[in-house]
């Protein structure tokens, strides 16, 4: 097997990653390989030259510096895994120069909007479907794979809790609300049984055929719904994750009751919501604190 089918292998075997995420460095480190063979070098015997001329030719194409950190992040692992199954003599993967990371706030709607969105799909199966999963994704914080992955008896619908396979097999159990409980029982009454002429038995969310709904028909169901909504700027998923937690902070929930429920690994990560929501954590300081309260 080539280094890099080998490395691919073991993301996926033994780490257990997600195929969306073994596609996305298969596609970067063809990139590498590329580059490899016009200098007429292999993966076990690039040197630091060779990466260094990676990133050179990943920043000549105009690509963002978040773009040729996560390529040059796949290249050292690739390195990483080859020196420590002895393929190559020497790790320069920590000398691999990385773009320096651009923190950005995330992109969310304000809770009006949010409203909307939610509430526009109609009563047809596909619009139940919708309805369901634009609730559980802005209700319960879900990333676009976890919906996708979700499965009949994952929700408690009598308790309001959905359990999530989250990020690297982890399994989280989220509360989800009452309005998002209510959508799933009249999809799962009167929407699901008539997607497809037979319905594919371990999938939650179905597309026309009946088949588990792709990451890529959730995309087109929230950015068509948007639009009909009347919301100028570009929805993704995502947004909806994010509006999520930022309604959270705004409203008064602490930060790490928020890091669980997005199943973030680090504070860190969701500390970037605070940023979004400065002006709705200063107001709860100054009601809480007593000694801000005279000022």
């Amino acid at each position: 097997m080539d280094p890099v089918g080998d490395f691919l292998s073991h993301l996926a075997l033994e780490r257990q990653a997600s195929a969306h995420t073994v596609a996305a460095y298969r596609s970067d480190l063809a990139e590498l390989a590329r580059l490899l063979h016009e200098r007429g070098r292999t993966v076990d015997d690039a040197s630091l030259d060779d990466l260094v001329a990676f990133g050179e030719a990943l920043a000549a194409r105009g690509l963002a510096p978040a773009s040729r950190r996560r390529k040059l992040a796949a290249a050292r692992s690739l390195l990483h895994h080859r020196a420590r199954i002895g393929a190559r003599p020497a790790d320069a993967r920590r000398v691999v120069p990385l773009p320096a990371p651009r923190r950005r706030l995330p992109h969310t709607l304000s809770q009006d909007e949010c409203e909307r969105l939610v509430t526009r799909p109609d009563t047809t199966p596909a619009g139940l479907r919708d309805r369901t999963a634009l609730e559980l994704m802005y209700g319960g914080g879900l990333r676009v794979s976890e919906l996708c992955a979700l499965r009949p008896g994952d929700l408690d619908l009598d308790r309001g809790l959905v359990r999530v396979d989250g990020k690297g097999g982890k399994q989280r159990v989220v509360p989800t609300g009452r309005e998002a409980c209510e959508a799933a029982r009249r999809y799962l009454g009167r929407g699901r049984p008539l997607l497809g002429r037979s319905q594919q038995r371990d999938a939650f969310l179905l597309n026309a055929r009946g088949r588990r709904i792709s990451r890529q028909g959730v995309f087109n169901l929230v950015r068509r719904h948007a639009a009909a909504a009347g919301i100028a700027t570009a929805v993704s998923p995502h947004a909806l994750r994010h509006s999520f937690a930022t309604h959270l902070i705004e409203n008064g929930c602490d930060l790490r009751v928020v890091q669980e429920l997005l199943g973030h690994a680090s504070i860190s990560t969701t500390e970037i919501y605070t940023h979004v929501s400065d002006g709705a954590l200063e107001r709860a300081f100054r009601r809480a604190h007593p000694r801000a309260r005279t000022v």
